[in-house]
């Protein structure tokens, strides 16, 4: 790598649109080598953890740095457990919404409100070196990672009208989310242990990603020393985006659009012809298969045991293999990612589609807090990327009545005057 001081030393400065080839930070956490197709949390294949590890175990990995010991999973299972309920009046303010609010804006909001309840964790408050204690590092910790599938499950509930489900700790992580998201009236209600699993190994291979977009974001928030809940509401809110987080969710309706099997060719054209995009296929980084996807696919079988085969795995298999035969999609590396199998799965348990992205960023708030941890450890600047001005050249002002010919009144078209209601007579 070659510093950028390198070039400021000599006047320059580089101009990288998008981030495609910059490095903002140097990490420890997780490694990607996109033309292999390989993926490493810490040094370990993530095949290996999928197999042999859960995602709580996972979790701690990536925050510390090392698997952990028996007594030192016991002790960060009982940690988190233990934060895995929410003041009341954080459920009072998840019922606010309304009955139809997209899930993953309820959570954004709550973890951003979850600040409040917490004031003495607040850098705002209290100055960014409480943070020079690890006791105040890990328990705010515990807190996220044990309450995001609490507040999940809220959320969850409230979309379809059923009382809130306090949490399980006789249960493990991901069964006590499946207990939250869909106990009834039942005294001795167990989620199936196989779903658990596979919903388990989903966490495990969403849990970070190198520098993505909401990690990045985690980092930016972070450098400017504002509390972990700000920092991860503002990465749960980038994840919110349907190129990023929300692309499991455009993957399957697509998938559900093509229908059939029959109707891929024709489809095949039309992204041929830029009139429609392929969704989860391709990626940033990975210009080999993405490992994750390998493993989604053999999930989704396990899942199919159980719930029956979606018939829209069929589409996704036959699409897949005609578009890794295709010179056209061979020639652009477009084979498919995570996102491109992991809809279906989700669909298949009986989550609804806009549900897909708060799932996603259960996952994903391990890796934010390994990597806002580390940031702290290390110590940063204040993210401050530069520009490329491409601005007019400086200009005289012009007064109010020599402008009219100079602006452009299309700037508001459908806009009545003054923001007036074109409805009101």
């Amino acid at each position: 790598m070659i510093p950028a001081s390198f070039f400021s030393q000599m006047g320059l400065s580089l101009y990288d649109n998008g981030y495609l080839n910059t490095s903002v930070c140097r990490s420890t956490i997780s490694y990607i080598d996109g033309d292999r197709g390989i993926l490493r949390y810490r040094g370990y294949n993530i095949e290996d953890l999928a197999e042999h590890s859960s995602f709580i175990e996972v979790s701690y990995l990536l925050i510390y740095g090392h698997l952990p010991t028996r007594t030192q999973l016991d002790t960060w299972n009982t940690r988190i457990m233990r934060h895995t309920y929410v003041h009341e009046n954080m459920i009072d303010y998840m019922k606010s919404f309304r009955y139809d609010a997209h899930p993953m804006g309820m959570l954004v909001s709550a973890i951003a409100a979850m600040s409040t309840f917490h004031p003495e964790a607040s850098t705002a408050l209290h100055g960014d070196q409480i943070y020079d204690d690890p006791r105040m590092v890990n328990k705010q910790i515990f807190r996220l990672v044990g309450k995001l599938p609490t507040l999940a499950a809220i959320a969850y509930r409230h979309r379809i009208g059923r009382p809130y489900v306090y949490p399980n700790q006789d249960l493990d992580f991901t069964g006590n989310f499946l207990f939250m998201m869909d106990r009834l009236s039942e005294t001795t209600y167990t989620p199936n242990p196989a779903l658990v699993r596979a919903l388990d190994v989903i966490f495990i291979l969403h849990a970070d990603h190198e520098l993505n977009c909401s990690t990045a974001a985690v980092r930016q928030l972070g450098s400017t020393g504002i509390d972990p809940y700000i920092s991860v509401a503002g990465s749960a809110a980038a994840l919110y985006g349907p190129m990023h987080g929300g692309a499991n969710e455009a993957a399957l309706r697509m998938l559900e659009e093509i229908g059939s099997v029959e109707n891929i060719p024709a489809f095949i054209e039309e992204v041929k012809a830029k009139k429609r995009k392929l969704m989860g296929f391709g990626h940033r980084v990975y210009k080999f298969y993405d490992p994750r996807a390998k493993l989604m696919r053999k999930t989704a079988e396990e899942v199919f045991k159980i719930m029956g085969r979606n018939p829209i795995i069929d589409v996704a298999v036959e699409l897949e293999r005609i578009a890794l035969s295709d010179e056209y999609f061979i020639k652009r590396n477009l084979y498919p990612n995570v996102d491109f199998y992991s809809g279906i799965i989700y669909k298949s348990m009986g989550f609804p589609t806009d549900f897909f992205p708060v799932l996603f960023a259960i996952a994903r708030t391990t890796g934010w807090l390994a990597h806002w941890r580390e940031q702290l450890m290390e110590g940063t600047p204040i993210f401050r990327p530069a520009q490329a001005y491409d601005g007019v050249s400086p200009r005289e002002y012009v007064k109010m009545e020599d402008r009219e010919s100079a602006v452009d009144e299309s700037v508001f078209a459908g806009y009545g005057a003054g923001g007036a209601n074109p409805r009101k007579l």
